[in-house]
C-alpha cells in the first residue's frame, strides 16, 4: 500500500504548493485550478498523481524539481508506477479515484531544465507501452468516483485492478 506524502494546489500553473489537507470533489481538489482549462482539468483529468520516487530520482540527476513542481495534486510514495493502468480504482485518503490516462507533459515543465520532458515521457509511453521504463513517470490523471478528504499520511491503495 502506498501513502500520500503531499497534497498540492495552485491557482493555475506550476508549481503547486503543499496544503495540510484538502477535499477532493467531482470537480477536482478544492482550492486548485488550471492555467489553461481548455487543455487541463477536463472531465477525466480532475486529479494529477505523481510518484515521489520519480521526483526524488530526477532531483538526484540534477533537475531542480520538488514535490508539487510537476503540477501534481497528489505526490505518493510506495506505489510501483509501472503497474498503474487506466481504469484502476484507488483509495486516496477518503476519496475514490479512477485512473484515466498518463499525463503528456507540456512545455510548461521546461522551466526545470532541458531534457526534463525526455526524462519522464517518450514515444513508447505515448504509444501506451506499459513496458517503457518511463511509464507513468510524467504522472497519471484520475477522475473522482467518490469525494473525500486527503492529507499527507493518508493511504493510497489499489482497490480495483483492470488486469
Amino acid at each position: 500500500m502506498g501513502e500520500i506524502i503531499q497534497v498540492s494546489v495552485s491557482r493555475g500553473g506550476v508549481p503547486k504548493r503543499a496544503v495540510a489537507e484538502a477535499m477532493i470533489t467531482p470537480a477536482g481538489v478544492e482550492g486548485d485550478s488550471w492555467a489553461h482549462p481548455q487543455i487541463h482539468g477536463g472531465p477525466d483529468q480532475k486529479v494529477l498523481i505523481i510518484s515521489a520516487e520519480v521526483i526524488d530520482e530526477l532531483a538526484g540527476r540534477g533537475f531542480p524539481v520538488f514535490y508539487g513542481a510537476f503540477g501534481e495534486n497528489l505526490t505518493v510514495r510506495g506505489t510501483d508506477v509501472s503497474l498503474l493502468r487506466a481504469g484502476q480504482t484507488w483509495l486516496a485518503g477518503d476519496a475514490l479515484l479512477e485512473l484515466t490516462k498518463v499525463r503528456k507533459p507540456c512545455a510548461t515543465l521546461d522551466v526545470y531544465g532541458p531534457g526534463i520532458q525526455d526524462a519522464i515521457y517518450n514515444a513508447a509511453v505515448k504509444a501506451g507501452d506499459f513496458g517503457s521504463p518511463l511509464w507513468a513517470h510524467s504522472g497519471f490523471y484520475a477522475l473522482v468516483r467518490r469525494a473525500g478528504r486527503v492529507a499527507p499520511g493518508a493511504p493510497f491503495q489499489l482497490l480495483t485492478d483492470v488486469s
